[in-house]
């Protein structure tokens, strides 16, 4: 029988802009009907964990919250019915699995328009308090409690832990992005915009999935070397190139047209503006890395003259996690998606892995339990 305790060690945040304190937080002794009890193998650190916790989102978030959504784990313990993941395949205590914000299945975003992020009754990791039950809603604490409107995802086993937390958040997102987008043909020019996480993975999805060519903007140079490792013939540095130029150059390297599509996953407003003009006309703009509440200015005619599909991308649904798996466990050998996990750390130096992070100084840090 495994040992569950009563407790479980956790970074909790209660005060915007302040460091989060390792806090001893209930483990809940019942389970609903479909619930998971998971112990926390690792927590990869996404950006958004920096933004929440200094209070930068544009998004509810109910204080006190365990911070970590990248998480991964084995089960421990299971509520009624829940034997199976979402995909069909069998789980049982020690399996490893991936779990989702939750949808609920009986709303118009979730069956009519077949859109399961964007439930009106959606449930997100991190943002939920932990003062009341079933209190271990995220990710950077010992035991995780899975919702049972959650989809889980059992982990491959060729996957290791710390690169299937990174398919918990930024992978999924990506993979959510490249299912909106539709399909990349083989003499498309893809241009991508961050070179953060989710613009790594997305230079080496679009490579897999046989891009003419794929473009990465962005910085430092050292993210921009990765990203050349992970399948960019042409990377572009913001920190050297004014606009004009990496417009020039982007023309360059297309038949004068612009990139056929291109992906946004920098964060930064102003990158929208730049985004539509590196976009040739009649092509496809995917826009995923704008969740702050900063502003821009653009010109809608340069949408309308040039014919630009523009596409949200929010988050993703239990496919996305899948498909995130299923690229990880049948490309690591050759792609280096693995490089972009950087520096381990334990749960006691979770805000120095969040200052690095803040600093740019960890591409993707993880925490790691033993």
């Amino acid at each position: 029988m495994t040992f569950i305790p009563k407790t479980s060690r956790a970074a909790v945040l209660r005060y915007f802009g302040k460091p989060l304190q390792i806090e001893d937080v209930p483990v809940p002794e019942k389970l609903e009907p479909g619930a998971l009890l998971v112990k926390t193998t690792a927590c990869s650190v996404c950006g958004t964990d920096v933004h929440l916790s200094g209070g930068g989102l544009a998004l509810k978030v109910d204080l006190p919250v365990i911070i970590g959504h990248e998480m991964t784990g084995r089960i421990v313990a299971m509520g009624e019915n829940a034997s199976r993941d979402s995909v069909g395949h069998d789980l049982k205590i020690g399996d490893r699995i991936l779990w989702t914000h939750t949808s609920c299945g009986s709303c118009y975003y979730c069956t009519v328009a077949k859109q399961p992020t964007l439930c009106e009754n959606r449930r997100a990791y991190m943002y939920e308090t932990m003062a009341r039950y079933p209190y271990l809603l995220g990710g950077f604490s010992e035991y995780g409690y899975v919702l049972p409107q959650s989809g889980r995802i059992k982990v491959p086993d060729a996957v290791p832990d710390d690169l299937a937390s990174l398919c918990s958040c930024a992978f999924r997102s990506v993979m959510n992005a490249m299912n909106n987008l539709g399909e990349i043909e083989a003499h498309e020019h893809v241009l991508i915009q961050g070179v953060g996480p989710l613009g790594l993975l997305a230079t080496a999805v679009a490579r897999a999935r046989g891009a003419r060519s794929v473009t990465a903007i962005g910085s430092p140079q050292t993210r921009l070397e990765l990203a050349a490792e992970l399948g960019a013939e042409n990377t572009l540095s913001i920190d050297n190139s004014t606009h004009a130029e990496r417009l020039e150059t982007v023309r360059s390297l297309t038949g004068g047209r612009g990139a056929d599509i291109v992906l946004e996953f920098t964060g930064h407003p102003g990158a929208f503006g730049e985004g539509l003009e590196l976009v040739r006309k009649g092509g496809r703009y995917v826009v995923v890395g704008q969740l702050g509440d900063k502003e821009t200015v653009i010109k809608p005619s340069t949408i309308v003259k040039n014919n630009i599909r523009v596409i949200g991308s929010f988050s993703g649904d239990a496919r996305s996690y899948w498909q995130a798996l299923e690229f990880a466990a049948q490309h690591q050998d050759q792609i280096p998606i693995h490089k972009i996990l950087t520096g381990r750390y334990r749960l006691d130096e979770v805000n120095t892995a969040l200052d690095r992070m803040r600093r740019y100084e960890e591409v993707k840090p993880v925490i790691e339990f033993t």
